[in-house]
């Protein structure tokens, strides 16, 4: 078992890392994901019966480890939200994303199409980081989503047409 692991991580562990990190935008986030889907990947390796490819079948673990981690991130932020009142308050914390260390090299468009990613839908930021990040396949993509093509071509799409839009203001702005 541990050749085959050796040989999983040698072959995917960087496109593995960077699909989460643009899931998540934080280092230490990503690693513990990854990890968790390590765990994972050696728990059920047994039972990879091969109807995708190992790296589809990753990709899916990765993403289904993601939404795990969302979940919780989800419901600690609630449970402190309640802890407080923060309608009495009359404040709101503002949102402040980690950025990840690669966004400081890009150049300007490369930065405003990081950013317009995150305006996108979860759904349509996973196609987007799929297709054209990962450049998986519209069938490698659907399998890892669990979704039909018909529906990562019409989520691909919309993801596309939001972009070019979000890009369009960003020019049409720096052009005045």
């Amino acid at each position: 078992m541990k050749a085959t692991f050796d040989d999983l991580y040698h072959k995917y562990h960087q496109d593995l890392y960077q699909f989460v990190f643009y899931m998540v935008k934080n280092k230490q986030e990503a690693e513990d994901i990854i990890q968790e889907v390590y765990i994972r990947v050696l728990k059920s390796y047994d039972k990879f019966n091969g109807d995708s490819s190992e790296k589809t079948w990753l990709f899916s673990i990765a993403r289904h480890v993601s939404y795990d981690y969302f979940r919780k991130l989800k419901r600690k932020r609630s449970r402190f939200l309640s802890f407080f009142n923060w309608s009495e308050a009359g404040e709101t914390l503002p949102s402040h994303n980690p950025i990840p260390e690669e966004v400081a090299v890009l150049d300007d468009e490369m930065k405003h199409l990081y950013y317009a990613l995150d305006k996108c839908t979860p759904d349509q930021k996973h196609v987007i980081i799929l297709r054209y990040l990962q450049e998986f396949s519209i069938q490698e993509t659907s399998e890892i989503l669990g979704w039909s093509t018909s529906k990562v071509k019409t989520t691909q799409h919309r993801a596309i047409k939001l972009l070019q839009d979000l890009m369009g203001n960003v020019e049409d702005k720096e052009d005045v």
